[in-house]
């Protein structure tokens, strides 16, 4: 005889099997696109980086030759580097001030700043040609910012893409102006959180301006200026898009970072093995770079407990 008690349980499977399938299906294509395009090409590049791997022609196994040929023979590969160091040094701090700053000017106490967050977040999600091609109307010399110089005050700007003194600032210009708006979102939604009453006490005990600032604000948003600071760094070690389109690399080689050497390596000169083996040492650069900045955080994060 089937009773109660023995149907509950056979019930209490089928929805579990139920939800476990539904579970599968939901999480199989994002397992798929993991898979597909992250795991296989990062097992395939440590692979290929181990090989002399043309694009056409036959390859040879040559174990840890390609690092050693980027390290201690490359002529190309420690210019690079430098390049994103230049780069990472100049574009960080600017971005992470200035977007602080626009953070803070953006208070309560401004109206409309809605309209001033989303102007500014505007570059974000503008497509990085169109910003370049807008950065080289700007900068070259029959463009709109020398033009002002020269009729308002009679100076004529040098070429800021094709001056090795300027190339890199310009590129750096261009990248703050892209990317800070995402940073500004990240400590609006921070200062957003500060208790009012903290700040007022601060205020009573004569904090104002930059010590209020400094001392009080920036220590209560430090967790996400960390975040802040960490994807930051690993983007601008990994910059491309921007010496690509402004300056294509030059004058010369001076604004060739690493990745755009990686890229050369790979489809200009046709050496998958070497650009592989470029690729993971990056990867352990920026991996080097975060586990230091999250060995720091200790000293100057502070996190609500």
């Amino acid at each position: 005889m089937v009773t109660e008690s023995s149907i509950a349980p056979r019930r209490r499977n089928t929805i579990e099997r139920r939800e476990r399938r539904q579970a599968l299906g939901f999480i199989t294509p994002a397992v798929l696109g993991l898979a597909v395009f992250t795991v296989l090409p990062v097992g395939l590049a440590i692979v290929m980086s181990l090989f002399d791997w043309p694009i056409f022609g036959k390859r040879a196994f040559v174990g840890f030759d390609n690092y050693v040929t980027l390290l201690t023979s490359s002529p190309d590969f420690w210019p690079a580097l430098r390049n994103s160091a230049v780069f990472t040094l100049l574009y960080v701090p600017l971005n992470l001030v200035v977007a602080l700053g626009l953070s803070l000017l953006l208070g309560p106490r401004i109206r409309g700043r809605a309209v001033f967050r989303v102007l500014f977040f505007i570059p974000v999600v503008t497509p990085i040609v169109a910003s370049a091609l807008i950065w080289r109307l700007v900068l070259q010399p029959d463009g709109l910012l020398n033009g002002m110089t020269v009729s308002l005050f009679g100076w004529e700007l040098p070429n800021f893409l094709v001056d090795q003194n300027w190339a890199m600032l310009a590129v750096v210009a261009m990248s703050v102006w892209a990317g800070m708006g995402y940073n500004m979102l990240v400590l609006t939604a921070a200062l957003e959180q500060v208790p009012t009453s903290v700040v007022e006490a601060a205020q009573i005990d004569g904090a104002r301006g930059i010590r209020l600032v400094w001392q009080v604000i920036i220590p209560l948003i430090s967790p996400a200026i960390f975040f802040a600071a960490v994807m930051t760094i690993i983007s601008s070690m990994q910059v491309f898009a921007q010496p690509q389109l402004l300056t294509g690399g030059g004058p010369g080689t001076s604004t060739v970072p690493l990745v755009m050497f990686i890229y050369n390596t790979g489809f200009k000169f046709q050496d998958l093995g070497l650009a592989a083996a470029g690729a993971w040492i990056l990867f352990v650069i920026i991996i080097g770079i975060t586990a230091l900045q999250f060995r720091a955080q200790k000293r100057w994060v502070h996190y609500e407990h």
